[in-house]
């Protein structure tokens, strides 16, 4: 019994078609109401598998998310590829995911594009997912909490989600992930200056990449700072510091350390509890995030606020009015619309 369409990719994501993975994420992207409801319906299974796989197998059968980000010119493609390589040689399935809000604005992401890492999209246990082409942030991290959970169920235990390194994206990809590495190039102090505090304070783990040949001494002063930079830091949590790595992905030198620092962070989570409780405040930060996507979706999409939500744009441009004066406006227009719904019925 079921939907036809929802039993098809469901079939095809337990036996591990990449096909079927491909097709699943494009239908949880749509804003199409009966695909909208298809790809609940195909969420709700995936996840009830994801649940008894858990029951069954503990935190053995859960992926390992992890979130990457840095600075343009940190060299992130070569790092992921390289990473990913790394990965499947060692029996793993790897998907990699890109966050990059800025993709709605240029009609469309360069993150993700399989020409940027051309061995690891050859790797038939690799998958590149480029960024949807949504209208924000909310929409982009939505329909990627899904893509993960789908990659999951498609058989792929690393996860790598990947975002440009533009403001709130490093934030929104922080709650999707197990651990989130802040990748940067080798230089000297300004690009200390430039990265927020707040993005290392979020970091679990900080490469120093392109450590090799004339860059090795940059690299190895980069790491310096980095280091005492963190110690006036608090980390995430009391079990871990950050660690601050040096490797170079262009020979590979420093790789089977890194894994062995992320399998070691795995570990420790998992032994104080934290691994789990981070996915269930994952799972909460996902409802959220559908919320403000589902409440947002309504307003614009309201027959009787069309003109008013015009007019209030155009006077808070003009700087007639306050950006929160208008948002409370706005929202009053909204609450009279219902309630005039309301007395009709």
């Amino acid at each position: 019994t079921g939907d036809p369409l929802v039993q098809r990719l469901l079939k095809g994501l337990r036996a591990g078609h990449r096909a079927s993975l491909a097709e699943s994420i494009t239908l949880v992207e749509t804003s199409h109401p009966k695909k909208k409801l298809q790809a609940r319906q195909l969420l709700t299974e995936v996840l009830q598998d994801a649940k008894y796989t858990y029951y069954l197998y503990g935190t053995k059968s859960l992926s390992l998310r992890l979130g990457l980000s840095g600075p343009p010119g940190a060299g992130k493609s070569t790092f992921i590829e390289r990473l990913g390589k790394f990965y499947t040689a060692k029996g793993h399935k790897v998907a990699v995911l890109a966050v990059d809000p800025s993709s709605a604005t240029t009609g469309g992401s360069l993150l993700g594009d399989k020409t940027r890492m051309p061995e690891l999209s050859r790797d038939m246990n690799a998958y590149i997912r480029p960024s949807p082409s949504r209208g924000h942030l909310g929409g982009v991290t939505r329909s990627t909490n899904e893509a993960i959970v789908l990659c999951e169920a498609a058989g792929f235990d690393i996860i790598i989600v990947e975002t440009i390194g533009v403001g709130q994206s490093e934030f929104s990809v922080v709650d999707m992930v197990d651990l989130f590495a802040l990748i940067i190039p080798p230089g000297g102090g300004d690009e200390l200056q430039g990265l927020k505090r707040g993005i290392m304070e979020m970091s679990d783990l900080i490469v120093v990449n392109k450590s090799d040949g004339d860059l090795i001494p940059a690299a190895r002063r980069m790491q310096y700072e980095y280091i005492s930079a963190l110690k006036y830091i608090r980390s995430k949590s009391k079990h871990w510091s950050i660690p601050v790595k040096r490797i170079s992905s262009l020979t590979g030198e420093g790789i089977d350390e890194l894994w062995d620092l992320m399998q070691k962070y795995r570990k420790i989570m998992e032994d104080c509890g934290k691994f789990v409780s981070c996915r269930r405040s994952q799972r909460r930060a996902w409802l959220w995030t559908h919320l403000k996507d589902s409440l947002v979706s309504t307003f614009i999409n309201s027959s009787g606020l069309k003109e008013k939500i015009d007019q209030i744009e155009q006077e808070v441009m003009d700087g007639v009015l306050s950006p929160g004066d208008a948002a409370d406006i706005l929202l009053q227009e909204h609450i009279d619309v219902l309630k005039q719904k309301d007395r009709k019925i």
